[in-house]
């Protein structure tokens, strides 16, 4: 090979190390026609790349870091249309900032069920009712197709379902299907009348991002009861609601139920939760 030739040109092992790659990926590259070498040792057969090949090894390098498959990328570069590249990138990027939400939507499911177990080593015993302060919440519902009430845990599990498919067809990550809440419209509360009206999951303000029934649930004192069983939502409710008038208390809201964690974690046969029972209040305050 001629010196001034030489100069300018790397052995495919010279070009692996100088671009942090290895000898079997160039190789590959060099099969699929995304970056062949610039010349070929008649004699001896051996790889040699141009130095300013470099960019190009640079560009395919770049497309694989934004999740590119050498197939797309191959298509891409055959084309030789920088707008089609341009396109791809934009899409590329909206993906990107999608994961993101994702990842932010994970990221909140996560510290929102540590949150739960830990309410629920730190709450107070079945059956305690309590006045609370609750910071503002946001939840993602479907309306109640059937009332459960009527129909027990089977028909609560048929509610569940439904709104998991609905969450799945909006593409809401799954962690999230799990920190479920249900409400009664207020007027139904105070007349100790028990319709379910919407099941939900809580979120936060990130929530919205997934379509329509995004609602916020102000912040305020709740009159709250606990139970450790859902069978006994019922009775818990009028309980609840007695407990409001003894202290004249007057909801200001929907009653709502917040499932804060699962009791048995290995129990396959039911579901066995410990919930919350709330409704917002207001009181007069002695001056």
């Amino acid at each position: 090979m001629d010196r001034s030739i030489r100069d300018h040109l790397l052995s495919i092992g010279e070009m692996a190390e100088a671009n942090h790659v290895s000898i079997a990926t160039l190789r590959l590259y060099d099969r699929m026609g995304l970056l062949k070498p610039s010349y070929r040792d008649a004699e001896s057969n051996y790889r040699y790349y141009d130095i300013r090949q470099t960019s190009r090894l640079d560009i395919i390098r770049y497309l694989q870091n934004l999740g590119m498959s050498l197939a797309e990328i191959q298509a891409l570069l055959e084309k030789e249309d920088i707008i089609l590249i341009e396109q791809k990138l934009i899409e590329r990027n909206n993906q990107i900032h999608q994961q993101m939400r994702d990842l932010e939507a994970m990221h909140e499911a996560v510290e929102r069920a540590i949150q739960s177990i830990e309410r629920y080593r730190k709450s107070p015993a079945s059956g305690t009712i309590s006045l609370e302060f609750i910071d503002q919440r946001h939840i993602l519902y479907i309306p109640c197709q059937e009332n459960f009430y009527d129909g027990g845990v089977v028909a609560y599990e048929r509610a569940v379902g439904e709104l998991r498919r609905e969450l799945m067809r909006r593409n809401v990550p799954q962690l999230l299907s799990y920190s479920l809440g249900t409400s009664v419209k207020r007027e139904d509360f105070q007349r100790q009348i028990l319709t379910a009206d919407k099941i939900f999951i809580f979120g936060d303000k990130h929530l919205r991002d997934y379509g329509e029934n995004f609602q916020v649930i102000e912040s305020g004192m709740f009159a709250c009861l606990y139970l450790d069983d859902f069978d006994q939502e019922a009775e818990g409710a009028r309980k609840l609601l007695a407990y409001c008038q003894a202290n004249r208390y007057t909801p200001s809201g929907d009653y709502l139920c917040e499932e804060m964690t699962e009791l048995n974690l290995f129990d396959h046969r039911k579901r066995n939760m410990f919930i919350r029972l709330q409704v917002p209040v207001t009181f007069s305050k002695n001056l």
